[in-house]
């Protein structure tokens, strides 16, 4: 039975970052690339092509910080904004 006056505190996903960045079925931490917008109408077709891929995150600092930033991206791992860019409201 819990304890009376105890709590545990919930934290706050920083939004920004839980639509940037996901995690692969191995626990691999991979973003998007930037670029992928706009402005691509110039573009050649094998740039856009690779904008499509996700990469994954090297420095062990910035990816500390991710999920630190995002706590709940484990139980999230299909996350349908950081793959295609567009909101899942549709």
């Amino acid at each position: 039975m819990a304890r009376k006056g105890k709590k545990k505190y919930k934290l706050k996903t920083h939004k920004a970052t839980a639509k940037r960045f996901r995690l692969t079925g191995s626990g691999k931490l991979v973003r998007t690339k930037a670029g992928k917008s706009h402005l691509r109408r110039n573009t050649p077709k094998r740039s856009k092509r690779l904008f499509t891929k996700m990469i994954p995150v090297k420095g062990k600092g910035i990816a500390k910080r991710v999920r630190r930033m995002a706590p709940y991206l484990s139980k999230y791992r299909a996350n349908p904004n950081a793959r295609s860019g567009k909101s899942s409201k549709s």
